[in-house]
């Protein structure tokens, strides 16, 4: 069963949008695409890989629908036979910047069923995504994680010179996970 969750603005309120943070299915490949296309610097990817991200991968995936709309991702997955978990895009729609939907839907991915038993958080960065950094340093800071990088794939070695150096951002995760909700 998914462990969606609905937050619905409170009385005092009423006007504020409703977030869903949930799992995606086949259904949500276009609409992935078209939001990770709005996300710059984000490699864009063909629509088919986020179909079967969103289809084979759906346990380590978040979407975000802010009134029924796709307004974030995350794509990722566990690596095989290794207890981390691996994010690969973390996608945040320009309409839905400033609610700290990048965290909330870190948070979600790490307390899935799918990633019990997962000791680290993995991402690559290129040193020039400010956004990503800002990202994933407050999230370890959250969640009390330490983190670390160092070169991973490198320009030269792995991208023929035409991609900056990604670098390996390792987030060591609490056991078990954290279960409190990033406001």
């Amino acid at each position: 069963m998914p462990k969606d969750i609905e937050k619905t603005p409170s009385p005092e309120t009423k006007a504020a949008p409703a977030l869903r943070l949930r799992k995606p299915d086949a259904t949500d490949g276009s609409g992935i695409w078209e939001l990770v296309r709005k996300c710059k610097p984000l490699d864009e990817n063909s629509m088919y890989c986020n179909l079967v991200q969103a289809d084979h991968f759906r346990d380590t995936c978040v979407v975000a629908e802010l009134d029924g709309m796709i307004v974030g991702w995350i794509s990722g997955h566990m690596i095989p036979e290794k207890d981390e978990l691996f994010v690969w895009q973390v996608a945040v729609s320009p309409a839905a910047r400033g609610l700290g939907l990048g965290k909330k839907m870190l948070l979600e991915l790490v307390n899935r069923d799918a990633c019990d038993g997962a000791k680290n958080m993995k991402t690559t960065i290129t040193r020039d995504n400010e956004a990503s950094w800002a990202l994933f340093r407050s999230f370890a800071k959250q969640i009390g994680g330490e983190l670390d990088d160092e070169p991973h794939f490198e320009r030269h070695a792995h991208f023929d010179g035409r991609h900056a150096t990604e670098h390996m951002v390792t987030i060591d995760l609490p056991q078990p996970a954290p279960l409190a909700r990033v406001a």
